[in-house]
């Protein structure tokens, strides 16, 4: 690309550049050319952001909530009439498949188009408390909401937080993940021609111990939202806990997809592959483990290789299968995951390092781990690449202890023919979502969020709605 963009702080519906004055840059991962330079955010840039956004909240919140949702739904509109802009610039600078941008630009329209319809349809409740009493619940918004977002879904997770929050009434920082900030910004733009109010959506370019941490720890906030590492979950809590903010987290997972003996071995393949290579790998709910009954592991293998081989690795505008990883600090993690593993006894049956023909960019190959144990690394710690450690099993007990054997607990699949046994693992196991013989099924209605370290409070769907509100209760004796 000969061209490289000049990326401002968007705060009260201007382009501001960083207080410092810096500029840090930003890489495509097809080519490790940058691409772009931003504005390097610190906290006196974090300050003016939620400043902007205080001052915002009171005529926001006052709004009739049609109006609201009347901004929403052509925010929606204009994202899915610009989806081929969108998608291009989010292939660009997260390495994801041109296709597989376009629906999660697509996606995020959708939540936009969602929370919409919610803004003035989230009622309150009334209580009986007998003749006397009339009494009734509000709900009110929490006031200025903290977004920092990662980079594997960069628009995608801005959608699935701020969209909700801003149908409620609440007003926005985003602190975009430093890899990824271009969408953030183009996002910024549709605002501010569609007339969005000054300070509803403010975007702060940054590193996370830089900008992230400021605004986590902001006294005049009111909510945080994070999706990133448990490290990093842990030190958003401490931050909140000094101001007593709610914060809603979404940290990370090592799912199983449990494949019985009764399935079939073709079906399991590629419900197994889709769990584990989509966005190569970089998915917080990825399919990492394949939980495999032993009598038909030998089938599933077969066709999991066999699909598996079919795969292109390459240049994320070019629209392969599988894009690269988002930097070379990734690439590295993944590479020694995969060498951990070996050193433990587990044995590469399929790549395992860069695929051959892509010397330049941060590609790895569709790799596949046999013979590895349920306490080996490789199968109790987020890799984040397309690297899928299989395990056998003998019966539902062996496999519900294997699978819920982790200190996560985001997602769960679960392949088989006997619809008992389905909802039996279901009810089982560790996990706030849980596949039945379709990997990834559901959608932007459908809640999503985790057990234990793997986070708490629930994205998408209606329940994301209580993330940014709080109830009021109203008593009214009347005789």
């Amino acid at each position: 690309m000969s061209t490289v963009l000049q990326l401002s702080h968007f705060i009260d519906n201007a382009w501001v550049p960083a207080a410092s004055g810096e500029q840090f840059e930003v890489y495509d991962p097809s080519t490790e050319q940058v691409i772009a330079l931003a504005a390097r955010g610190t906290a006196p840039d974090v300050d003016k952001a939620v400043e902007a956004a205080r001052r915002a909240f009171p005529a926001w919140r006052d709004a009739k909530p049609r109006d609201r949702a009347a901004l929403l739904f052509a925010l929606a509109n204009a994202l899915r009439e610009r989806a081929a802009d969108f998608a291009h610039w989010e292939a660009l600078n997260s390495g994801k498949p041109l296709a597989r941008a376009r629906r999660e630009i697509l996606g995020t329209a959708r939540y936009f188009e969602f929370y919409a319809g919610a803004a003035d349809k989230f009622y309150g409740d009334s209580i009986p408390l007998g003749g006397d009493y009339v009494d009734f619940t509000l709900r009110e918004p929490l006031g200025v909401t903290a977004h920092i977002v990662p980079w594997n879904f960069p628009l995608n997770m801005i959608g699935r937080s701020v969209a909700p929050a801003l149908a409620m009434g609440n007003t926005a920082v985003v602190k975009p993940a430093e890899q990824t900030p271009i969408t953030a910004l183009k996002l910024a733009e549709l605002a501010l021609e569609l007339g969005f109010p000054a300070g509803v959506y403010n975007v702060v370019t940054g590193y996370g111990e830089e900008a992230g941490a400021p605004l986590s720890r902001h006294a005049d906030i009111d909510g945080i939202t994070f999706t990133g590492s448990v490290e990093v979950g842990r030190l958003i809590m401490k931050a909140a806990a000094e101001h007593i903010h709610s914060v809603v987290l979404e940290l990370g997972g090592k799912s199983p997809i449990i494949v019985f003996e009764d399935a079939d071995p073709a079906h399991a393949a590629a419900e197994t592959a889709k769990a584990i290579y989509s966005n190569s790998g970089q998915v917080c709910s990825a399919g990492s483990r394949l939980l495999v009954h032993e009598r038909l592991k030998d089938d599933v293998l077969e066709a999991l290789v066999a699909r598996s081989q079919t795969l292109r690795v390459g240049p994320a505008l070019e629209d392969p299968d599988l894009g690269p990883l988002i930097s070379r600090e990734q690439f590295e993690r993944v590479q020694g995951y995969v060498e951990t593993g070996q050193q433990e006894g587990a044995r590469v049956i399929l790549g395992g390092t860069r695929p051959p023909e892509r010397a330049r960019g941060l590609f790895f190959s569709p790799t596949i781990l046999d013979n590895v144990r349920p306490e080996m690394r490789v199968a109790q710690e987020e890799i984040f690449g397309p690297v899928l450690s299989v395990i056998t099993f003998q019966d539902e007990s062996e496999a519900l202890k294997i699978a819920n054997g982790v200190h996560y607990g985001l997602v769960a699949g679960v392949i088989t023919n006997d619809l008992g046994r389905a909802l039996r693992m279901a009810r089982g196991l560790h996990a706030g979502q849980v596949f039945i013989n379709e990997y990834f099924a559901g959608g932007e209605e459908t809640p999503f969020g985790g057990y234990k370290q793997s986070g708490f409070g629930r994205e998408k769907g209606w329940e994301a709605l209580y993330n940014y509100t709080q109830v009021k209760n109203i008593a009214i004796r009347i005789r």
